[in-house]
């Protein structure tokens, strides 16, 4: 099993703390985007909207970060990272929805800025991430994890990008309930590091 990969990527981190703390044996591959080998023509064939990550299992080719969590934890059974029950599976489906839109258009967008120079308004991106860091942080009073008790792939989908969110000049210092649940996670076996850069806040850091 391989992934592509980049590691400034949230998307790509997002899958790989998948992968690991889900225990899957797989095969790190960095794909450069400053020489734009996403859109060559050999990586256009494994995803054609050029874009990183993607997994390989055999004859199988995955697009998509969330697509990967919701993919090796139904192929490996990993029920207890996805519920099968009707309403586990919709509360974890609620929170991959977060992540592909509130996260994306927030944090994410606000540490493109810093990071990779990319042209979204600063003060609209920022007070974004702040609206939904104030509802996450209001999900997580009285629970360990974002669907209750245990973690599950929809903490892994949120937790790259929030925890860079000072990279994109986004101060967690407000959301107690928020920098709790990221050093749980941190704390959980398997878990892998997203590479850090003195970018935002985090210059000092």
């Amino acid at each position: 099993m391989k992934l592509y990969y980049h590691p400034l990527s949230g998307h790509s981190h997002r899958a790989h703390l998948g992968l690991s703390l889900l225990g899957i044996p797989h095969e790190l591959v960095e794909v450069n985007l400053a020489t734009a080998e996403h859109k060559s023509p050999e990586f256009l064939k494994l995803n054609p909207f050029g874009q990183v990550p993607v997994l390989v299992d055999g004859d199988t080719v995955i697009a998509d970060s969330n697509a990967i969590l919701v993919y090796v934890a139904r192929k490996f059974d990993k029920t207890g990272w996805l519920p099968q029950t009707a309403t586990g599976e919709a509360a974890v489906q609620r929170w991959l929805s977060v992540a592909a839109g509130e996260i994306a258009y927030g944090p994410c967008a606000a540490r493109l800025v810093t990071v990779f120079g990319r042209q979204f308004n600063t003060a609209e991106v920022i007070a974004r991430a702040h609206r939904i860091l104030g509802l996450i942080d209001a999900a997580l009073n009285g629970r360990d994890h974002i669907t209750g008790a245990t973690p599950t792939i929809a903490d892994v989908a949120l937790y790259s990008y929030i925890s860079s969110a000072p990279e994109g000049n986004v101060d967690l210092s407000g959301y107690p309930q928020v920098l709790a649940w990221l050093r749980r996670i941190e704390a959980l076996p398997g878990f892998v590091d997203f590479t850090k850069t003195a970018a935002g806040l985090a210059v000092n850091q």
